[in-house]
């Protein structure tokens, strides 16, 4: 529609700005793609639908090393200005083979610039985590590093949490992601996939300077919510899945229920009407009752517990 950021007043949204590898990524207000194994025409169809809300596509898992369009969507998504790396599965393989030299020739061939490290499965020392970022960053990668296990028995405490985001900012990772797996029933959520709310309070507390550096992974629509609640418009998120990113966006600029309220001034807007609606559309006894509008009917004698003595 032409002219329809003229016609709305929304949130201002981070800009998309140049990066490594001829791509253009946001700082903040990042949104994570994780590509379970697109073909071509989805790719497209991603593209021309969405590209200005996507900053990063991730191949998830292993996904990327068996796709058979590998090299054409690599192509195709940095051609869209869209940064591409394989997921941190991928590299977790490559250093339990030793094979993290021929991983890396592998991405620059494909040129891609951006490379996620993660230890969801294998075991890594923070001293070893942070050896890896040093050594792909002078390589010339802008990384992604996850952390979290993909273990739904294993909690990490919170504070272990801010030790481990720390100890990947401080060897150089661009941003640091929390894990939640593609089910996000894992690391910030609860089995239910509710928010442990508690360990996000802690993480961001921990960390400090808000939650630029911070991509918190949300799959599930609930959990988007929440985050978009709770720290607004530009919250980096990540595993979204590719046919949710436009509704992601409308949750962003509150065009959608859920989030309207926290963008825009309904409150004020349904206040000055309660008055008007009362008088054409009157509450009943049980309404107003709820509402604290009468008093609370007496307990009736019967029901009353007798009285000692």
């Amino acid at each position: 529609m032409s002219g329809k950021n003229e016609v709305l007043k929304l949130p201002p949204r981070g800009e998309k700005l140049p990066n490594k590898g001829h791509t253009r990524v946001r700082s903040s207000g990042l949104t994570h793609v994780i590509d379970k194994g697109l073909g071509p025409n989805q790719v497209e169809d991603l593209i021309a639908t969405a590209v200005e809300y996507v900053d990063v596509v991730k191949l998830g898992w292993g996904t990327g090393y068996v796709s058979q369009n590998l090299r054409e969507k690599v192509a195709r998504y940095r051609g869209a200005g869209l940064a591409v790396c394989f997921g941190g599965t991928l590299l977790e393989v490559a250093i339990l083979q030793k094979r993290v030299d021929a991983f890396c020739a592998m991405c620059e061939e494909l040129e891609m610039s951006f490379v996620e490290i993660s230890n969801g499965v294998l075991e890594l020392t923070m001293k070893e985590k942070a050896k890896y970022i040093e050594a792909l960053r002078k390589r010339g990668f802008v990384v992604l590093s996850e952390v979290g296990s993909k273990d739904a028995e294993r909690i990490i405490p919170p504070f272990h949490w801010v030790e481990l985001i720390r100890n990947d900012l401080d060897a150089g990772a661009w941003k640091v992601i929390c894990e939640a797996r593609e089910s996000g029933t894992v690391g910030l959520y609860f089995g239910s996939g509710e928010a442990r709310a508690g360990l996000i309070d802690e993480i961001v507390r921990g960390v400090g300077g808000g939650v630029e550096k911070i991509v918190f992974e949300a799959p599930q629509r609930s959990q988007q919510i929440y985050m978009v609640r709770k720290f607004g418009s530009n919250v980096n998120l990540g595993n979204i899945a590719a046919e949710d990113v436009i509704g992601l966006e409308t949750l962003r600029l509150g065009l959608r229920g859920d989030t309207l309220p926290n963008f825009h001034p309904v409150d004020a807007w349904n206040k000055q009407r309660e008055a008007a609606l009362e008088r054409e559309l009157p509450m009943s006894r049980q309404e107003r009752q709820l509402k604290g509008v009468v008093s609370k009917p007496t307990v009736p004698a019967w029901r009353r517990a007798p009285k000692k003595g």
